[in-house]
């Protein structure tokens, strides 16, 4: 029986993390855009309360969490700043791959510390040539007598890669294997060889960090090889199975935050001797907005459902991101346009949502790459 009702707990959940972006992350959004500084300080907050790590195994000190009650969370992260948000919830597509596929020594270790400590881990993929194409990646992977790996290469657009402790980099022995050559290894930020780039200054998110990472022959022992070459490509790929639906919330809570902003606006300002709410063309996109909001709210619950289930729907979960994302922004673009000149300028919030909603077609698999997923899994192959 379908059921979409939150039980207590959930509601408790919600409520917690909404009122936490109003009173933390909604006062110093606009601040934290404007310097393009990430405020440590409101993660620090949102560890303690529990707001930071949910999925963490509850074997490694973590609360256990369900993806459901993960989405319910960023959603309302994202309703104070998706910049903000996407840098407390980053944690998760760091550790996933250590949760799906480490040692129970490595999950020990590394789980645990995030369960111990306010701290950040990034997940590194993407290149200066190898952003969509993932197989394309030349950050090289050499195998040592010991087992030990020596990586030397670049990675680009770390989320969090300032702040992080430990990274999940993945690489490869040889880039004419392409996928089947990449594997993935963690690797602790005060290994030697191992430095992170200038902070990237962004159109929107800025209250991310984002960074590149430089590998100079960093050396990894084998206890921190996560997957060999020819297993890290597949790992790489569950991973973002697991944590597109995130991206869906994200941009649920940037729909819904465009909404609030232009229904208020639409109530006050008056043009023509009305309010402008009165106005069928205004109506007609603040309904469009409301649908977006709706459909988007239920792909993402039925992706982090089929999630908390064990039930591997790639479909859903490409679906959630690739809507969620065009959502976000035609609502955006929607919302600067009832603002009209007052939406063109940083005055008003609707400004930012729009820059802050771009990256969320672009990030863990572009629009078009949800595309192909989606159509490879409606064609079969």
């Amino acid at each position: 029986m379908i059921d979409f009702e939150l039980t207590e707990e959930q509601k408790a959940l919600v409520e917690m993390a909404r009122r936490f972006a109003k009173e933390r992350i909604i006062p110093v959004a606009a601040k934290c855009d404007q310097e393009s500084r990430f405020p440590r300080e409101v993660f620090d907050e949102a560890w303690k309360l529990g707001l930071v790590n949910p999925t963490l195994p509850a074997e490694y000190g973590g609360q256990g969490l369900d993806e459901v009650d993960n989405v319910l969370i960023t959603e309302e992260l994202a309703y104070g700043c998706t910049g903000i948000q996407t840098s407390i919830t980053a944690n998760t597509l760091g550790f996933t791959p250590v949760r799906l596929a480490g040692t129970e020594e490595q999950k020990k270790k590394y789980l645990g510390w995030l369960a111990k400590e306010s701290i950040l881990c990034s997940y590194a993929t993407t290149e200066p040539a190898a952003g969509s194409d993932v197989a394309g990646m030349q950050c090289r992977a050499h195998k040592q007598s010991d087992g030990s790996y020596v990586l030397t290469g670049q990675k680009q657009w770390i989320t969090n890669a300032s702040h992080a402790s430990f990274f999940t980099i993945f690489a490869t022995e040889n880039p004419e294997l392409r996928h089947r050559g990449i594997g993935a290894f963690i690797v602790e930020r005060d290994q030697k060889g191992l430095s992170v780039g200038k902070h990237e200054d962004k159109l929107g998110q800025r209250a991310s960090d984002t960074a590149s990472v430089m590998l100079e022959e960093v050396r990894v022992p084998a206890n921190q090889v996560l997957a060999p070459p020819g297993q890290g490509f597949k790992l790489a790929m569950e991973t973002f199975n697991q944590t597109r639906p995130d991206i869906g919330a994200g941009a649920t809570g940037l729909i819904r935050r465009a909404l609030d902003e232009c229904v208020a606006y639409a109530k006050e300002r008056k043009t023509f001797g009305v309010p402008i709410a009165q106005h069928q063309m205004v109506q007609a996109m603040l309904a469009e907005m409301a649908i977006r909001l709706e459909a988007t709210s239920l792909l993402v619950r039925k992706a982090a459902w089929s999630l908390a289930k064990n039930i591997r729907n790639p479909l859903t979960s490409a679906c959630a991101k690739a809507f969620g994302a065009d959502a976000a922004m035609a609502t955006a673009i929607d919302a600067v346009q009832i603002f009209g000149g007052n939406g063109y300028v940083k005055d008003f919030p609707v400004e930012k949502l729009m820059r802050d909603a771009k990256i969320l077609q672009i990030y863990e698999g572009t629009a078009q790459i949800q595309r192909i997923v989606i159509a490879k899994h409606v064609l079969g192959n």
